[in-house]
């Protein structure tokens, strides 16, 4: 039932959602932090954040793929890496209580964003879709991002819509300065007829949605 535009290429992005044992938070960021470098020496990642609301205890990170051959060669390098094996997966396999993963692609009218500067916060919205893929609710879904970027309170860093996992879902990914400087922007948007009429448009199409304030870790490429 997914017809519509695709993306232009094989490149593909590997979301990986780990809850973590509340006691084992701190440790396993300590852990990240310490042991991640032996992991992006295999391939590229993009993001590595932690939930502050919205979530708990909850850690989500991105990686880009070539294509599903890459993503197999870095998993295989990746099993026979003892360090990897040994020095972080082995003790970390405990603080986790449960792992989860999509595969996504960038829409093809999204080119995945950078923040003016460090020190933000990032907003992390799922979007749970009518099915018919973007066939249906692309148009739609696309004037309504475009009205939130137009306030120019919000920057979007990438826009994803689910290839393997739950299909018909669109995690969308935003970047303010603060908590505050997003809850005023929200606030001026609700009044933004230009956005209201957006968004009640795309709406039609709309399952429903979640969304997580997260904080990038200290080994993410997107601070």
């Amino acid at each position: 039932l997914a017809t519509g535009p695709r993306q232009n290429n094989s490149i593909f992005y590997e979301i990986r959602t780990y809850d973590i044992k509340p006691s084992k938070m701190k440790e396993f960021v300590e852990m990240v932090n310490k042991y991640f470098h032996i992991r992006t020496a295999h391939s590229e990642l993009v993001g590595f954040w932690s939930a502050e609301l919205g979530a708990m205890n909850k850690v989500v990170h991105v990686w880009k793929y070539e294509n599903f051959a890459h993503r197999t060669a870095v998993r295989h390098a990746l099993a026979n890496d003892k360090d990897w094996q040994g020095k972080f997966i082995s003790p970390v396999l405990p603080l986790i209580e449960k792992q989860h993963n999509e595969v996504a692609y960038l829409v093809p009218w999204c080119q995945l964003g950078k923040p003016p500067k460090e020190g933000g916060v990032y907003e992390w919205v799922t979007f749970q879709m009518k099915p018919g893929g973007p066939a249906l609710w692309g148009e739609a879904f696309q004037a309504a991002i475009n009205a939130h970027i137009n306030t120019g309170y919000t920057k979007l860093i990438g826009v994803f819509h689910t290839e393997y996992g739950l299909l018909n879902t669109v995690h969308v990914i935003w970047w303010n300065e603060s908590p505050d400087h997003r809850a005023a922007g929200r606030h001026s948007a609700h009044e933004d007829a230009r956005v209201v009429a957006a968004v009640r448009d795309s709406v039609r199409f709309l399952e429903s949605q979640q969304n997580m304030l997260l904080i990038p870790l200290q080994c993410s490429p997107l601070k």
